[in-house]
């Protein structure tokens, strides 16, 4: 790459590397995980700051009573290298002693993981659970993140032009740049005008509800106004303190994740004064990492793609074998759906119309495979993992559920399947990256147009959507809209999808042809990094 291109840093509070490093929950992860891979494939100048996760998100099981339930355990890492710098950030009052690791493994561009597990600290548990505990602990880690990472860069000697925040969690990086200036004698508000012109803002949560907040007095109480007053940070986050608004003010510029996102961002936050403006850089996927190099090759060669893809459709289902006991039939249709457990994604929709879905469930024609875990303290998200458990053992051979979803399952599904299923409310859904890795796979969409999926679907050539881009806002209740997209589902799955592929082979592999030819370029890693150095980070 021109090497004149600025030497960003990028925050993320977590990353989706491997199944086998805990330091991710979910989609935000999974694309820091591949954009800190891209940038290193593509030799852009990043630099990656997480944090060293003890135990991580939960392991989340199925227990005998059929319900989810949440286990930890403390991982060890051979991934890792000390790169013998520690720094220090005050919360609560008390020096905390953060030592720095660097990433060895996976590929990646430099990527560095602060850690507070030392017998020093008092608070050595700050690193330990990934979205776990209440408010103070939240905030202590977004101060290691933020704080302790730009003192971290500065103790490795980077040189950073621009700073990157992947959602809110990083924005207390901010007051830290804020408060170097300060310290060399500037104003606030000279010093906020300046930190400005060096950030820029990933926003992700198109719920409001998911844009992180917290009360003035305790962020004070943690230390985390770093040196700034009250009024400073009301200034900056309202009060109480929103993450969101105080990254939308404190950046120069700042996107959504998809299209239709970036307009729903752009209307989500329009009472925001003084916000910089929400462009739309669509997230796109680490093709190496996600994609069955063989299905692409057979899409662009006139290979075999139907035996290709068999391949990994019969090792989906030893894998589903292997973890469940059931054994799916090879030559009926399954469908695959992986999504964390909220009300919004809709999980169990198809299951609504039991005179509609159950024959075909009963006679084999249709397969489910579930995947998803619920936040730990959310019981509505855990009651949806639960009535999909029911679900398998009222269709034991059609139903599966994959407990405790992680980076392994979703390579499976979204290489193994024969369709991907997602039905959130529109427009809810930020990107939806999993459907990318499918498309790529040759498995075949079926999707409400939200996230990523009107900027890719042609129905009928490419996959199928239903809903007809009807959304939260057409609707006076959200019951008419899931009316509405029932219907869509059913009338798409019994006229389209079933008949095409049991009655039209040719079709549904010419289809799975054009959804890899029609994803591979546009939804690779290596347009959105360009999209980023061209139109945010360059100024």
């Amino acid at each position: 790459m021109n090497g004149q291109l600025p030497n960003t840093a990028y925050f993320s509070m977590e990353y989706g590397l491997d199944a086998s490093v805990k330091t991710y929950a979910g989609g935000l992860g999974i694309l820091a995980g591949d954009y800190i891979k891209g940038a290193k494939d593509f030799n852009y100048p990043i630099i990656g700051i997480g944090l060293k996760w003890k135990q991580g998100y939960t392991d989340q099981r199925i227990g005998e009573d059929g319900r989810p339930y949440d286990s930890y355990h403390n991982n060890l890492y051979d991934c890792l290298e000390d790169t013998g710098v520690t720094v220090k950030v005050k919360i609560r009052e008390r020096d905390v002693l953060i030592k720095v690791w660097k990433v060895t493994k996976f590929n990646v561009a430099s990527l560095y993981l602060l850690d507070t597990d030392l017998p020093e600290n008092e608070d050595a548990w700050i690193t330990g659970q990934l979205y776990g505990w209440f408010g103070e602990e939240r905030i202590a880690q977004e101060m290691v993140l933020g704080i302790g990472g730009v003192r971290a860069l500065r103790a490795l000697g980077h040189e950073v032009s621009v700073y990157h925040f992947n959602e809110g969690h990083a924005v207390f990086a901010a007051l830290e740049l804020i408060k170097e200036k300060i310290d060399k004698g500037h104003s606030f508000l000279q010093a906020k005008c300046e930190t400005i012109d060096e950030v820029v803002f990933t926003t992700h949560t198109p719920v409001i509800q998911g844009n992180e907040s917290h009360p003035l007095q305790r962020l004070m109480y943690m230390g985390a106004n770093n040196g700034l007053t009250y009024e400073q940070l009301v200034e900056i986050g309202g009060a109480p303190f929103n993450m969101t608004v105080a990254a939308l003010r404190l950046s120069r510029i700042s996107n959504g994740v998809a299209r239709l996102h970036g307009e729903t961002a752009r209307d989500m936050w329009k009472d925001v004064n003084n916000s910089s403006e929400i462009i739309s850089i669509t997230n796109a996927i680490h093709l190496p990492t996600w994609v069955d190099e063989n299905m692409i090759k057979a899409a662009e060669d006139q290979g075999d793609l139907w035996e290709t893809h068999m391949a990994n459709k019969l090792s989906l289902i030893d894998f589903v074998k292997e973890r469940t006991d059931v054994t799916l039939a090879h030559d009926k249709l399954i469908i695959g759906f992986s999504r964390r457990a909220v009300p919004y994604k809709r999980s169990n929709l198809i299951f609504t119309k039991s005179e509609i879905i159950e024959p075909l469930l009963k006679e084999g024609k249709l397969q489910i495979v579930f995947s998803g875990k619920a936040h730990p303290l959310d019981d509505t998200g855990k009651a949806i993992v639960a009535n999909i458990v029911e679900m398998t053992k009222k269709y034991p051979n059609s139903v599966v559920f994959l407990e405790n979803y992680d980076m392994t399952i979703g390579r499976m599904l979204t290489r193994g399947s024969d369709i991907w299923l997602n039905n959130p409310r529109r427009p809810q859904e930020a990107s939806g990256t999993s459907g990318m890795k499918a498309a790529m796979n040759g498995v075949l969409n079926l999707s409400v147009l939200d996230g990523w999926w009107p900027e890719a679907c042609d129905h009928g050539v490419n996959g199928w959507q239903f809903g007809d881009g009807k959304g939260i806002s057409d609707f006076d209740t959200l019951e008419e809209l899931d009316s509405n997209d029932l219907e869509g589902l059913y009338n798409v799955l019994l006229n389209e999808v079933i008949p095409t592929y049991y009655d039209n082979k040719e079709k549904w592999i010419e289809m799975m042809k054009n959804s890899i030819l029609s994803t591979k370029d546009y939804f690779n890693v290596k347009r959105m990094l360009e999209e980023y150095f061209n139109l945010m980070y360059i100024k």
